[in-house]
């Protein structure tokens, strides 16, 4: 491909391709030049790449993965979308864990193992401290205090590795973990101080075994309960820029990838069009217009990524109510790409605790009866709203297979009761049924 661009604009007068036998010169007369005309070996070098690349993710994705997260650790949007690949592709991503993360992503079996370097109040030098130190595993949060040099550790460290699960093969209580952190590592500071000093105890010089009995004695605060999952959930999204070992919408995975095929990673393919999509609310920024009306720019994502979505007047009037951070929604918008980014402009909304869908089971003969399909197509097109259409998604099953196919836009009902009823009634085997069980 060649792309016409002004000399001018490139400060030269002429272009030459290194690559060929003797001086060719690009430039095309009237101030233009070509550029992009790559020779062949420039060719081959980027199709031997592709080809490295395709061989290595269909022949070793556990360690193509692993290797392709750790290149963009500092890119959250990019981690939470291949994150999301590894999951299409049967590959686990493990949360951190004191015990076998190493710095980066790194391949155990046919899961991939969380970075503890990806973690946020983390310095380089902590986790180099606790690879350093665990020689042997650490057994509990006071060995782990009593063998790495507070100095590279903190206690902002230390809450940042139980807040995302690094501890929870120790003890999974992560809210009694917290609990006892400060006692702990007074404790751990105390007896570091007192072997600095010469002052170790009785324990200490009968070895390993006695060890353990300290560590069975630290202190301990005030048992408590363990943290809702939701605040798990939230102190995990703070501290790594994504849900790790679970996500809101992953209930919901099987049924949204049917009714809403679209994933926020894959927007800015669908400029222009109008696409339903299950998300995640993260953060709402209410604005007053000019002319005092209320509308809302909101932050939304998903399995796969993160977008922008606006809401304008009409519409937030509309659906304010059902609009509250880390509510689950599933939204109808137009994408509009402007400036090299997307967005989608929010048309309507829906909590998914109350998204109904009509399914509909077919045999392979009634699938290829032309005759059954037409009844069919002039039964759902009764139970549209000529105005606005239809927010009841309809899919169907065919024969004994657990595949799904979802019906467009233009065929979803305005009453999944009323349609089932009149499907039954036409000889239809049909059922109503909600998004989330």
């Amino acid at each position: 491909m060649v792309k016409i661009i002004s000399c001018k604009s490139l400060g030269v007068q002429k272009v030459y391709d290194i690559g060929l036998e003797h001086d060719h010169n690009f430039i095309l007369g009237n101030g233009l030049v070509a550029s992009n005309c790559f020779n062949k070996s420039h060719s081959v070098a980027y199709g031997y790449v592709t080809y490295q690349t395709a061989y290595l993710k269909a022949n070793y994705p556990v360690e193509y993965m692993a290797a392709l997260l750790s290149s963009s650790s500092g890119d959250q949007d990019k981690v939470q979308k291949y994150i999301a690949s590894c999951s299409n592709m049967g590959i686990e991503v493990l949360p951190p864990d004191i015990n076998e993360s190493g710095i980066d992503f790194t391949p155990k079996g046919t899961k991939i193992m969380f970075g503890l370097a990806a973690i946020k109040n983390l310095g380089e030098g902590a986790v180099h401290s606790i690879l350093g130190a665990r020689e042997g595993g650490f057994s509990s949060l006071a060995d782990l205090c009593s063998r790495v040099d507070a100095k590279a550790l903190n206690k902002k460290g230390l809450e940042a590795l139980i807040q995302t699960g690094a501890f929870d093969r120790l003890n999974s209580n992560r809210h009694q973990l917290i609990s006892d952190l400060e006692v702990t590592v007074e404790w751990a500071n105390r007896k570091a101080k007192d072997q600095a000093q010469g002052q170790g105890s009785l324990f200490d010089m009968l070895g390993g075994e006695a060890e353990k009995v300290i560590f069975d004695e630290t202190p301990a605060g005030i048992k408590v309960e363990d943290y809702p999952p939701q605040e798990k959930l939230r102190m995990e999204k703070e501290l790594l820029g994504f849900y790790i070992s679970d996500h809101p919408l992953k209930i919901v995975k099987s049924s949204a990838a049917v009714i809403a095929p679209i994933n926020l990673s894959d927007m800015e393919e669908y400029a222009g069009k109008t696409i339903t999509a299950i998300i995640l609310v993260t953060e709402i920024k209410e604005i007053v217009t000019k002319k005092g009306d209320r509308m809302a720019v909101i932050q939304i994502e998903d399995l796969t990524g993160r977008a922008e979505s606006v809401i304008f007047p009409k519409t937030y009037e509309k659906v304010r109510l059902n609009l509250q951070k880390d509510a689950r929604l599933m939204i109808w918008g137009k994408v509009d790409r402007r400036d090299e980014q997307s967005q989608l402009i929010l048309d309507d909304l829906q909590p998914i605790d109350s998204v109904r869908m009509v399914k509909i089971h077919l045999s392979y003969e009634e699938a290829q009866e032309s005759q059954k399909l037409y009844a069919l197509r002039e039964i759902l097109r009764q139970h549209i709203d000529p105005e606005v259409g239809g927010k009841v998604p309809v899919i169907a099953s065919i024969g004994g297979s657990s595949q799904l196919i979802r019906f467009g836009n233009q065929f979803w009902v305005k009453d999944d009761m009323a349609t089932v009823e009149s499907l039954i009634k036409n000889n239809f085997q049909a059922q109503a049924d909600g998004l989330v069980k």
